[in-house]
């Protein structure tokens, strides 16, 4: 069976539907990243998400957390029914995760640039305590603007922090804004190991997190793109923070009922 990509969007579309809001596009783009960690590479217990043994992920870019919590409900942290409350009066599932709410999130996020720094600590802490597990964070082009993205990533160099992967969700979104050129030189720079992947193409990046460098911090840069599956949505900035109207709700759900899993 192969992974339930259509369905899983399909399941973030009507979950923005109740509150009429949500980063659909964004959620897109970092799905096909999500689904492999958690189906092929992270050690977690869902019906113990506290288990001392799991690895860490850190969702830097908060406001994709509509694929963060389809991937969730999916291997079972929470029920999947739950996705419909997204957004609304009284709900755990904000439009940003809380940590302190939701099982199976690392660390409450949002503010941009600031997932980095928290899983540099959290990576060091690791370390100091022996415990040999690996810490994983999801950072946008956009936010790699921030200067405490490159701070974090020259301290994480520093230290050695071969326990730490980041990846960046490379969509072009911040293009029109400033464009970031080369990243994998960039985090080479800094001393890092990089690898580029398609962001969409499940093979790619299991290869690539699963041989992170032995000695220093890696990072993956995938290649994405903002609304990834739907024809309207790709690279569309119009859909960066809204909901279906009711009248595109059935062609969008249609369109991706009709796409094949990856």
């Amino acid at each position: 069976m192969g992974a339930p990509m259509s369905r899983l969007k399909q399941e973030i579309v009507l979950a923005s539907m109740a509150p009429g809001e949500g980063h659909i596009a964004s959620a897109f783009s970092v799905l096909d990243i999500l689904w492999v960690l958690y189906d092929r590479v992270l050690r977690y217990d869902a019906r113990d998400p506290d288990w001392t043994g799991r690895d860490r992920l850190v969702l830097s870019k908060g406001h994709a957390s509509l694929a963060l919590y389809a991937v969730l409900a999916e291997k079972g942290f929470f029920p999947a029914a739950e996705l419909k409350s997204f957004a609304t009066r009284g709900s755990r599932l904000g439009g940003h995760p809380d940590c302190t709410k939701v099982p199976g999130v690392e660390a409450s996020t949002g503010s941009l640039g600031h997932g980095l720094p928290i899983s540099v600590g959290i990576a060091l802490a690791l370390r100091m305590r022996s415990i040999d597990r690996r810490v994983y964070v999801i950072v946008g082009d956009g936010e790699c603007n921030e200067g405490s993205i490159w701070e974090s990533a020259l301290l994480a160099a520093h230290h050695h922090l071969s326990n730490l992967t980041c990846i960046v969700d490379y969509n072009h979104s911040t293009d029109r804004a400033l464009l970031m050129g080369d990243m994998t030189a960039k985090f080479d720079a800094f001393g890092w190991a990089p690898t580029a992947v398609d962001g969409h193409k499940h093979d790619e990046i299991y290869s690539a997190l699963a041989h992170p460098d032995p000695t220093r911090p890696s990072v993956v840069v995938a290649r994405t793109i903002k609304g990834f599956g739907c024809r309207d949505m790709e690279n569309n900035p119009a859909w960066h923070h809204r909901a279906p109207t009711v009248q595109e709700l059935p062609m969008i759900l249609e369109e991706l009922a009709c796409a094949s899993s990856l």
